[in-house]
């Protein structure tokens, strides 16, 4: 999925996607790369004929009537092909017209919109200026400038006795020299005004030097973005046919964990520059800053990924890798190295500047929400375990599931009752594995064990453990060897479990076992459930780092379980496994796991140390706070995507692997702003200091429970990159 996200923005980018295909083949791109002087792209009033340039420009203007993001998607599909000219300079110069006040916009933007005019903007420059009877006089220079050479129209910053101000003028006033590029496709310039008189309409009045500077991270985010999008899709396809070794080098991990972790980095960079299109205010100075932070960065990343990926022929100038290479470095150069975007970040995350993620429903849901509302006013007038049990048999524990365990709730219904259950100040039960079992009973299980177990797992009246990973069977859980032998009315089970939560405390577990060595190694498991107090079973609490036990060793002597509490087929166990487990990693990643490892608690750590961040503190923070935002923008799409009937696709599997470790981050991030009193113990009733060297030990787990991240690197080669599965042992 790219940027946009809804239906619209899908056609958009497709029919963007499609009208390059046909106007701009790889002969015309290798004709700009070979110009000896940059020219004005023989396509370029048809691309104007599609509208492309003034999607973002008001109907009373010659444009669209749409706005940024709509560029953004536009832009993005045009990157991923790198088409030539100077596209993205003259949609930001009709940008930056438009954000401020209408003296110049009736003159200007018709025909930036309409393509008889082209654009390009000076993010910095040394030009100064001086205002007599409404002339502001400008002289001095400004290099480098992304589409000065083709330009009609230059967007220029001055420096005046009045402060920071923004001019735009008419090329022909201004000496224009080509300077020559680093990237191919795009000419950059040199620009010089020597006295040039600027009429008053003509100075940009309510426009600083951030906000062009923001969207420039906008349009210049989706332009890295496309970049990282080509990257990504071309080293996947490449390494599914490029044989090494007698096998696609796809098939190897190290190739699957590169190009995984490049999608990652394309995702962060589209969810933060989509939200940066929709951000207003400071929320939008913070948003954009993320957005220039994260976005080159990724495109620069992925290309030079991309250029391993390919190998040797990737070296050559030939092969189009140098070129998206080439336009990902200077699309950074010209924002700025992220150091700076960090920077911004940091100083307006620690003035207490944020981001919240609102959801705009659709006026029809407020049936819906009052009707929820008033269930939950009655629930909400009881307590204690018969609120807990009336939460249960309304379906609202879990309301996706169908009834009567759940409501068989839409995304908008789960929306809703989520927010309806936070306004009434009305808590869920604690279910903790609970939440992992109750799908898998609810989809495989009989009626017997559904009224058995569902109704006081839901309420949180039992309590559950997981007993499915061994000594020798942990991410690969179809490894396991516990033994379930056939006996009359059931079956015996005999091993050992181990790395088992809340065992110590739990009244049922539920377990995989091998009942046949025949067939597939994923064949011959059964699941199963087990009275945590049957004769046989003793379980050994494992001490972790943290000096704490959440962990267990589990031991299955001879323990009978009867038939009637086998879950699914016999011998077809992991299919109900994986239910268990796709519950799970989905539990996992919406949180810190009860470490309290947040960014919040981080910039409140920060609040309290009584002193300045230095600078090196300062960046490390910003790369956390940019991370975070960046898993709550695609937690948002995600939603987004669930709302419209879409699978979310890359967004949740991409939200998944980040989650996994962003708390990890978090904590280190804290720990070292704590310095040396970070000798203190892992305790945390012993101040910051303990607090946090408890959550840097607790929080190694994450990346181990639930599937290790290299695991979920796999899982996202495979299922969202399409690269070969691993092969089997022995072939």
């Amino acid at each position: 999925m790219a940027i946009g996200l809804s239906e619209e923005h899908e056609a958009l980018r497709e029919s963007v996607a499609g009208w390059a295909d046909r106007f701009v083949p790889a002969d015309v791109v290798r004709h700009a790369v070979g110009a000896e002087a940059e020219e004005r792209p023989a396509f370029w009033l048809a691309l104007a004929d599609q509208g492309l340039l003034g999607l973002h420009v008001p109907e009373e203007h010659g444009g669209s009537g749409y706005g940024l993001l709509e560029a953004a998607v536009a832009i993005e599909a045009l990157s991923e092909r790198i088409v030539p000219g100077p596209i993205v300079p003259t949609v930001l110069a009709s940008a930056s017209i438009l954000a401020a006040d209408g003296k110049a916009q009736a003159e200007l933007l018709p025909g930036l919109a309409d393509g008889t005019l082209t654009g390009a903007v000076a993010l910095d420059g040394e030009l100064s200026g001086v205002w007599a009877d409404g002339v502001l006089t400008v002289s001095g220079s400004a290099e480098p400038v992304l589409g000065g050479t083709l330009a009609d129209v230059l967007v220029l910053p001055v420096v005046t006795e009045r402060g920071q101000e923004w001019v735009v003028i008419d090329a022909t006033l201004a000496t224009v020299t080509p300077i020559k590029a680093l990237d191919l496709t795009r000419g950059v310039a040199r620009v010089e005004l020597a006295a040039v008189a600027v009429p008053g309409e003509r100075v940009l009045d309510g426009l600083d030097l951030a906000a062009v500077r923001e969207l420039a991270a906008v349009l210049l985010g989706a332009d890295a973005a496309g970049v990282a999008q080509w990257c990504v899709r071309a080293a996947a396809e490449y390494a599914k046919v490029r044989v090494q070794f007698g096998r696609p080098i796809g098939q190897f991990q190290g190739i699957k964990h590169k190009l995984s972790r490049m999608l990652v980095a394309l995702e962060q960079a589209r969810a933060t520059v989509w939200d940066a299109t929709r951000a207003e205010g400071e929320e939008r100075a913070f948003a954009a800053a993320i957005a220039g932070q994260v976005a080159p960065d990724a495109a620069v990343q992925c290309a030079k990924d991309a250029i391993q990926t390919f190998g040797g022929i990737g070296y050559t100038f030939e092969h189009d890798a140098h070129l998206y290479f080439r336009r990902a470095l200077t699309i950074r150069a010209l924002l700025g190295v992220s150091a700076e975007w960090a920077e911004r970040v940091a100083s307006l995350a620690l003035s207490g500047v944020s981001r919240e993620m609102r959801l705009e429903l659709p006026e029809d849901a407020e049936p819906l929400r009052e009707r929820i509302r008033g269930e939950l006013a009655e629930i909400g007038a009881l307590e204690g375990v018969e609120q807990k049990r009336a939460l249960a048999a309304a379906g609202f524990v879990m309301p996706h599931l169908g009834r009567p365990w759940g409501r068989d709730a839409k995304p908008l219904e789960q929306i809703i009752i989520q927010q309806e259950l936070k306004a009434a100040g009305i808590k869920l039960p604690v279910m903790i594995i609970g939440a992992w079992v109750v799908p898998s009973i609810a989809t495989y299980g009989t009626a017997e064990q559904q009224e058995r177990f569902l109704p006081k797992t839901l309420s949180g009246e039992i309590m559950w453990c997981q007993l499915f990973s061994e000594p020798g069977a942990g991410s690969d859980l179809a490894s396991v060897q516990m033994k379930a032998e056939r006996v009359e009315g059931g079956w015996r089970l005999n091993g050992q479990k181990t790395w088992t939560s809340v065992a110590h405390v739990a009244e049922w577990g539920i377990c995989i076992a091998r009942s046949s060595n025949e067939g597939p190694k994923h064949d011959g498991i059964t699941y199963f459930l087990v009275d945590m107090k049957a004769p046989g079973v003793s379980v050994r609490p494992l001490t972790e780092m943290t000096g704490e036990n959440l962990f267990n060793e589990v031991f299955l002597d001879d323990v009978f379980i009867g038939d009637d509490l086998v879950v699914g087929e016999v011998n077809q166990g992991w299919k109900v496994a994986r239910n268990t487990l796709s519950n799970e990693r989905v539990s996992l990643s919406s949180g810190a796991g009860g470490t309290g490892s947040s960014v919040p608690d981080l910039l409140g750590l920060a609040g309290r140390l009584g002193r300045d961040l230095n600078p090196v503190e300062r960046q490390a923070l910003a790369h956390v706070v940019a991370e975070g935002h960046s898993i709550n923008a695609l937690s948002l799409r995600v939603t987004l995507k669930q709302l419209a009937g879409t699978e979310p696709g890359a967004d949740a599997s991409v939200r998944k692997w980040l989650s996994t470790s962003h708390a990890q981050h978090v904590a280190e991030c804290a720990v070292d702003l704590v310095g040396s009193a970070a000798v203190t113990a892992a305790d945390w009733k012993l101040g910051d200091a303990g607090y946090w060297n408890r959550a840097i030990l607790a929080t190694r787990a994450m990346t181990i429970y639930g599937g290790t991240t290299e695991v979920q690197l796999n899982i996202i080669a495979e299922r969202m990159l399409g690269l070969p599965r691993d092969p089997e042992p022995g072939k």
